[in-house]
């Protein structure tokens, strides 16, 4: 079929929206016209770093209405409204205890894309989705079906951003209720998880950023204390004067060296540090972690399950819990690179793009 999505022509370079035909979905898939898609940090990652094959599209925080299922599809029907979270195989010992996340064919199916040139087909979904398009085809794994009363704009970016943040802190550091946890680094991710620690029940929750803007939303979003982390700032110093022994938990969502040494030594004995990011140079100091018990765990998702953990955040909204509403900013389709630029300096924390009506 004919559809038009947002192309990334080669590393690096801004966005083009581009015709492209898409294939008949599969036995097992399901085709969806995309209301709404979320933009994350990985969205960056894949335009610029090579992590994809251009022409490629990219976008993994769909939403959107079903519009054809495959032979063998039994979870979904034609009008199903769904958010579109990351591919997982479901056959590997990991899918099967529960943690698709860290499906061990997590990176085949995920960190992809590529359009084919010959025929203009695209061939692969990166995370299985390709979701900058106005039509996606994905397996019916992916998929969770929401209420249709449901704004699904707004339900776009629980498929992984949000997700990372808030199950980081409930199912991978779960916290105690009245314990202490910080957060390094308050985008969406990061306020997904001040907003996670307020409703586990944790006494400190310390949001640390270099944006005003963002440090000023985490405390309406449930932050008990905020550094701003200028340079030659003792972050370690400012937590532990905070707490006097130092955090239980912590979330770190920069993947910055300096950052993360700082988060370290803000641990109190057989404290907990949550990584969903990583930089292949850091070098982790052992005495540190040794001689205070401490542990540092690295999750992908938060090691959640979508078909579980999305209606949870979906019912924490509703209730009250999780205004993460107060993140976002919608762009219009063809706004895709200013919708880049404003995520990437820091001005909106969370852009949507509408896609269809």
């Amino acid at each position: 079929m004919d559809i038009k999505a947002a192309v990334t022509p080669k590393t690096g370079a801004p966005f083009e929206i581009t015709d492209l035909k898409l294939p008949e979905p599969g036995a097992k898939e399901i085709l969806i016209k995309v209301v709404a898609s979320g933009i994350c940090h990985t969205d960056v990652s894949g335009r610029d770093t090579g992590m994809v094959d251009p022409p490629a599209v990219l976008g993994h925080e769909g939403a959107g209405v079903v519009e054809e299922i495959g032979s063998d599809v039994t979870e979904f029907q034609k009008g199903d409204h769904v958010v579109v979270s990351f591919a997982s195989c479901g056959e590997c010992d990991n899918c099967s205890s529960d943690h698709p996340a860290h499906c061990r064919n997590y990176a085949k199916l995920n960190l992809s894309s590529h359009i084919d040139e010959e025929t203009n087909e695209l061939v692969s979904g990166f995370f299985g989705q390709s979701s900058f398009a106005t039509y996606s085809r994905v397996n019916q794994r992916n998929a969770v079906k929401i209420d249709k009363d449901f704004d699904l704009a707004l339900a776009a970016p629980l498929g992984c951003g949000l997700q990372t943040g808030a199950s980081t802190v409930l199912n991978v550091l779960k916290p105690e209720s009245g314990s202490s946890i910080a957060v390094f680094g308050v985008g969406s991710v990061g306020l997904s998880g001040i907003v996670a620690a307020k409703i586990a029940g944790c006494e400190n929750i310390i949001a640390v950023d270099l944006h005003d803007n963002r440090l000023e939303l985490a405390k309406e979003l449930g932050a008990t204390a905020t550094i701003k982390s200028d340079k030659d700032v003792d972050i370690a110093g400012k937590i532990k004067e905070i707490t006097e022994a130092g955090v239980q938990n912590i979330l770190d969502t920069t993947g910055v060296d300096m950052v993360i040494e700082q988060a370290i030594l803000s641990l109190d004995t057989f404290g907990k540090l949550a990584t969903a990011v990583t930089d292949d140079g850091f070098k982790i100091p052992l005495e540190i972690l040794a001689l205070g018990g401490n542990s540092i765990i690295g999750t992908s998702q938060g090691d959640a399950n979508p078909q579980k953990f999305i209606p949870e955040m979906i019912s924490y909204y509703q209730n009250g819990k999780f205004p993460y509403d107060r993140m976002v900013k919608y762009y219009e389709f063809d706004q895709i690179n200013q919708a880049f630029e404003e995520s990437e300096n820091g001005s909106v924390i969370k852009p949507i793009l509408k896609i269809n009506e």
